[in-house]
């Protein structure tokens, strides 16, 4: 289909089942960006796609061209001293692996421009997270965004408004008219934000288990695949990981319970549980994609040395503190980070064996406490949530609680506690959970 021709007539094509050529997807974005394309249009353009689907080719054509409808990140002229890197999560309850792999990797060497989002549903979101930071700014300008890439080598901040505006219309447009679950339209819209970015590569992880935004494993390592093979074929390596959320990532589900936690991996006192072994995995992915290690051993001996120096721990420091935080917040967290006034253990009706969790309904707890959005406008109470929340397999007793709430009130506390224990399935048997990384795939750009 030509390029040249009403976008009533790109979008018919397309209603037919019709494969749109890159320069029609390009003039249907370049609509988006500048206004020309009405919001009728808009969700006729997003019902066709989710109707009709897209093949790859149009798939690639429809990522560059959000990723092109506004800046393009470049930084050749900053004459970084290693490669730029990125990592993206499609969310999950208890999932801080942002605030402790962006750092991780700056102190290995690379360079991490990260643009990241609000909570979505029953998924925390990372700038919800650094929100709870007192001073932390999300929403820097571009001048300090990239002196922070160059000299720390980590800035995590919010999406602005430069930055592939083509998606945040469309976005707007598919939450409204049921568009949101399809597989081009996700790809795209992850892709068009991140790959602004000016990478050199990027990993993805992406969730399944019951807490993940895929309904099915099948669903899950579909939409992988998808983001692996497009992003490569838009210039940027790419790899995938399906890593499992029918359970908390981390110990804690909340806001400034999660930065407290970052603190605690990155200074050394996080063991070597589930959060920690995910982030080292998707760090290592990124250390070879980067060249920054030759094989898989040495990308771990370096991650290894980066935290336990204290390297990593220094690198979030320093990109707290440039984004207006407290500069000694790792050294006196409980100091500027807010905590509920009501604490509640949450325990089991009967002593057992944790056998599964309903992780969508935790999250949904947590926003429930006021730790999330149940509408973009509702502001969000930092201090609230669940922390130390049982993990699949393990006992709980009238000692070992399901979890404890963290809550602005009594009234809410012993809400939240019945919500655990409805999401929480214990029994007299021993329980295996689900194996952690269930998947890789790796993409270079062909």
């Amino acid at each position: 289909m030509r390029a040249d021709v009403l976008p009533q007539e790109l979008i018919r094509a397309k209603r037919d089942g019709q494969a749109l050529s890159p320069e029609a997807i390009r003039t249907l974005v370049d609509g988006l960006a500048d206004g020309s394309l009405s919001d009728a249009q808009v969700g006729a353009l997003a019902m066709a796609i989710f109707l009709n689907g897209m093949d790859t080719a149009e798939t690639v054509a429809l990522t560059e061209a959000i990723r092109d409808s506004g800046e393009v990140l470049a930084w050749a002229d900053l004459d970084l001293s290693g490669p730029v890197l990125d990592k993206h999560s499609t969310g999950g309850v208890g999932d801080l692996v942002s605030l402790v792999l962006g750092p991780w990797i700056a102190a290995c060497g690379g360079h991490v421009p990260m643009i990241s989002g609000r909570g979505l549903g029953h998924t925390g979101g990372t700038l919800d997270k650094l929100a709870a930071i007192p001073g932390y700014s999300v929403t820097p300008d571009i001048a300090t965004f990239r002196r922070l890439v160059r000299e720390v080598g980590v800035a995590i901040i919010g999406q602005t408004g430069e930055l592939a505006p083509a998606d945040k219309r469309l976005y707007a447009v598919r939450d409204v008219t049921a568009t949101v679950e399809s597989l081009p339209l996700i790809v795209s819209s992850i892709l068009g934000k991140k790959l602004a970015c000016g990478l050199d590569a990027l990993v993805m992880d992406v969730k399944t288990g019951s807490g993940a935004f895929m309904p099915t494993p099948e669903k899950s390592r579909e939409l992988a695949e998808a983001i692996a093979a497009v992003a490569s074929r838009a210039g940027t390596p790419t790899t995938a990981l399906v890593t499992d959320m029918s359970q908390p990532l981390a110990s804690c589900a909340g806001n400034a319970v999660e930065v407290r936690e970052a603190i605690r991996l990155l200074t050394g006192d996080g063991g070597d549980g589930r959060l920690l072994r995910v982030t080292r995995e998707l760090a290592g992915e990124l250390l070879l994609a980067g060249g920054l290690a030759a094989d898989r051993d040495a990308a771990r001996a370096r991650l290894d040395r980066a935290l336990a120096s204290g390297a990593a721990a220094e690198r979030f420091a320093r990109m707290v503190a440039g984004l207006g935080g407290p500069h000694d917040l790792l050294e006196h967290p409980d100091r500027h980070l807010p905590a509920a006034p009501v604490q509640l253990a949450a325990h089991a009706e009967r002593a057992g064996i944790v056998q599964r969790l309903d992780t969508r309904a935790l999250g949904l707890a947590v926003v429930a406490l006021g730790g999330g959005r149940r509408a973009p406008e509702e502001r969000i109470d930092p201090a609230v949530g669940l922390s130390d929340i049982a993990a699949i397999g393990e006992a709980v007793d009238g000692e070992r609680p399901l979890a404890v709430v963290q809550a602005a009130s009594r009234t809410a506390a012993e809400r939240a506690a019945r919500q655990v224990r409805q999401a929480m399935t214990v029994g007299e048997d021993a329980a295996t959970p689900p194996t952690l990384i269930q998947d890789v795939i790796r993409r270079e750009v062909p």
